[in-house]
């Protein structure tokens, strides 16, 4: 990718104070849609005995929406990258809001799943947007600390707005969370509209000449099945939290926010971490990454009948999952070359396929063997994601 390739992508210096400024009301998106995301998994009991289905068949709830996400973002991006970059902003969100509501409420089952599934579209798009105006606001070489402020949102969501939503959801209902991140949605469509600048979109960009540019590179296949295969380990694991929190370690459902804090408190430590390791090397710290991945995820079921132990274990998952996360975004955008817009997207698309294969592996487990193997399925789907990531670093080394 290059810094000056087209409008969108050329750098666009701003004040010191609008760029702090307007990475918060970035973040706050992130904060929001990481908020909904991961808080269905911590009230999956809940939302299962309120709409009388098991928590396995729950559990498809977490994979409709990362259909979800993964349909809307090669649509989106198909006829959104001409556009100007801050009223899609604004239209994402305020689309993100209204599906919220609906997912609050909804009848029955059906009706959620679908509302999971429309809520899922928005996701990619909005985050592919915002690190193209984060990217556009910053130095060249600090592109990957601009991706991980970004993602930082959705970080922040895992230890703050997650642990307190999954509380939400025990003690009011349900529906409460998702009315909760309807009301985040629509404060970040407030502050994106006050604080961040106009950004055109590139006036020669079309849907068809982007997807024939991004669909045709073949690292850019490779990398997106090294995220949609490797971060999946993390989902198996997390999507069950509830049930091996409360089964496996044998603790009250009252822990159940505080593993999913620990969670959080991870993906925050990794994001900022990742930030800085992609200045090193992007290539290294997502070999490095993947093999921690498998390493952690292992002992996630070593010590899952240890009780509170696995709370640290549970912080380790995601910090490294996070490192992994946000190299492969920078990855993806640089592979990309012009097609900036699927590149920026289609990382979210690539990683909530993970979301989905990883619940559904792990909701196997569950109903084969019990909750706690869940993690040890995501080990496996770790050792197949490094894999694909030593094929492509093998034919990047090869052209160079």
């Amino acid at each position: 990718m290059t810094d000056t390739a087209s409008p969108e992508t050329a750098v666009r210096p701003v004040t010191p104070v609008r760029f702090v400024v307007a990475m918060l009301a970035l973040a706050m998106g992130g904060f929001a849609i990481g908020t909904t995301e991961f808080v269905t998994m911590g009230v999956l009991p809940e939302i299962a005995e309120g709409v009388g289905v098991g928590t396995s068949t729950a559990g498809h709830l977490i994979s409709a929406y990362a259909v979800g996400v993964v349909v809307g973002v090669p649509i989106l991006s198909f006829f959104v990258a001409h556009l100007p970059r801050k009223g899609l902003l604004l239209s994402l969100m305020a689309a993100y809001a209204l599906f919220n509501v609906l997912s609050a409420v909804a009848v029955d089952y059906q009706m959620l799943l679908v509302a999971r599934f429309l809520d899922g579209l928005p996701h990619g798009a909005y985050f592919g947007v915002a690190t193209i105006v984060a990217t556009s606001m910053a130095a060249p070489k600090h592109r990957g600390r601009a991706v991980a402020l970004v993602m930082l949102g959705l970080s922040v969501a895992n230890v703050i707005g997650v642990p307190f939503a999954t509380w939400l959801g025990q003690t009011a209902g349900w529906r409460a969370p998702y009315a909760a991140a309807a009301g985040l949605a629509l404060l970040t469509v407030v502050l994106v509209q006050l604080s961040v600048p106009h950004f055109p979109g590139d006036p020669n960009a079309t849907g068809r000449s982007e997807a024939t540019r991004f669909f045709m590179n073949k690292q850019v296949w490779l990398t997106m099945l090294a995220g949609a295969i490797g971060f999946g380990g993390m989902f198996a694991a997390y999507s069950y939290i509830a049930p091996i929190v409360t089964g496996t370690a044998g603790l009250a459902a009252g822990a159940v926010p505080w593993f999913v804090f620990a969670f959080g408190l991870g993906m925050v430590v990794g994001t900022w971490v990742a930030g800085e390791l992609a200045r090193w090397s992007v290539m290294g710290s997502l070999l490095a990454s993947s093999l921690g991945m498998v390493a952690v995820l292992t002992l996630f079921w070593a010590v899952a009948p240890a009780g509170w132990w696995l709370a640290p274990v549970a912080f380790l998952t995601t910090a490294i999952a996070s490192v992994l996360v946000i190299n492969l975004q920078v990855r993806l955008m640089d592979v990309a070359d012009d097609a900036v817009t699927l590149g920026a997207a289609m990382n979210h698309a690539s990683l909530n396929i993970a979301n989905a294969l990883g619940a559904f592996a792990g909701g196997v487990a569950l109903d084969v063997w019990s909750a706690r193997e869940a993690p040890l399925v995501g080990a496996g789907l770790a050792v197949a994601g490094m894999l694909v990531l030593l094929w492509s670093t093998s034919i990047h080394r090869r052209r160079a």
